[in-house]
Parts: structure tokens; sequence; C-alpha cells
């Protein structure tokens, strides 16, 4: 009890004092988690909307492969991208393994099936409905499909932000493709998990509080979400 108090209290002081590798560790963490649900977002939102509005028993197959890759275990998502990228893989001439950009990649492999499948859900939630409505109101195939995304939209980024908490809280995937390495690959989860190992429990405490932080900011962000899209 007494080694979780002085790690707790020397936790608070390295976040107060802006420690430069702990906020190395944090800044490539949040950079490599919102590059990755920005791509995920521009790839999962359209298709989620267009999967959304077309009926459920024409892609049921697609349906069950899209859920089941919602939960796929981080780490079968690290060694499938570990293979591509790999020196004998498709990709490997682009040398990309055990680099931040490898570490993308992962994430965006896990966040995208999210992302697609809680708009598709989103959208048929509402879709039928407010399709038939701006239909027979004389819209045309674009401003129809526009109407529909825009009546989900809380749907939509309660999805992205589904994502994003995912990822935040990922730590198989980039310790496989990004290798862990200090001052390059070393994000949040992946310290914390080296830094206990070590006995170095004041950084991972500190990680550990800022991960807490930022996953009660993003949970926020999505009850807020949710709730507005209820009042509607």
């Amino acid at each position: 009890m007494t080694r979780l108090y002085q790690g707790l209290l020397e936790a608070i002081r390295l976040i107060i004092s802006f420690d430069p590798d702990l906020l190395t560790i944090v800044l490539l963490s949040l950079q490599v988690s919102i590059t990755a649900i920005i791509i995920a977002t521009l790839i999962g939102v359209p298709l989620g909307a267009l999967l959304g509005m077309k009926s459920e028993k024409k892609i049921r197959v697609l349906n069950k492969l899209i859920f089941t890759f919602m939960g796929m275990p981080p780490v079968v998502a690290g060694l499938i991208i570990f293979l591509i990228l790999s020196r004998q893989g498709p990709l490997g001439v682009l040398g990309l393994l055990y680099t931040p950009t490898a570490m993308v990649i992962a994430q965006v492999f896990l966040a995208s099936p999210i992302v697609i499948g809680l708009t598709m859900v989103g959208i048929r939630a509402k879709g039928g409905e407010v399709e038939e409505t701006a239909r027979s109101l004389g819209a045309g195939p674009a401003l129809t499909a526009w109407t529909v995304v825009k009546e989900s939209r809380y749907a939509i980024l309660g999805a992205i932000v589904s994502g994003f908490s995912r990822l935040a809280a990922e730590v198989g995937a980039v310790m496989i493709v990004g290798g862990n390495i200090e001052g390059h690959t070393r994000v949040m989860t992946t310290a914390i998990v080296l830094e206990t190992r070590k006995g170095n429990f004041e950084l991972a405490i500190g990680l550990g509080l800022i991960l807490l932080m930022i996953s009660f900011v993003v949970n926020s962000i999505l009850y807020t979400v949710q709730q507005g899209g209820k009042k509607n």
C-alpha cells in the first residue's frame, strides 16, 4: 500500500512537471490513435452508410463478417499486419515495420470494422423511415443518402468515439508491429507494460492516470452524443 501511495504521489508530480519522457509517450499515443481514427472514419462512415441503406437480408454474410472483425483480438490484428509488413510480406519493401506508420495501419485495421458496424446499425435504425420520407418529397438518390446520414449523425458520432476509445486502450497490435522502441514507437499502453516489468511504477502509474483521464473524456463525449440522439 505504501508503494502504491508513493508511486501515486510521484506520478502526479511527473504529470504536473510535464516530465519529458512521459510527454513524449503521451503525444505519440495521441498522434497514432487520432490519425488512425480519422482514416478509419473516412473509410468506415461511407461504407457503413452504404451498407445500412441496403436490405439486411441481402448482406447477411457481410454483416456477420463485420461483426466478427469488430471483436477481433488486437494481437490477431497485429499479427496480420506484421506478416503483411514484414520483410517476407507483400509490403515488406516499404520498410514500415517498427514505425509509427505501422502502428497507425494496425489501429485502422482494428477501428474500421467498429466504425462501419456501428454506423451501419445507426443508419439502419433510422434510415428506412427517413429514406421513404425524403423520396416522397422528391429528393434524388444523393440528397436522400445525405438526409439519412444527417439524421443518423448521433449514431455516427457514437461509432467514431467508440472506435477511438478502443484504440486508446489497445496494446497488443501496436506492440507487435511497433516493437515498443523508446522514443520512436513507445505509446502509453506499451510503456505501462514495460515500466511495470522494470519496477518503475511511478511512470507506469502516471501514464495509467493519463489514460484514465482520456478514457473519461472520450466516454463523456460518447454519453453526451447518445443523450443528444435520444432527445431527437
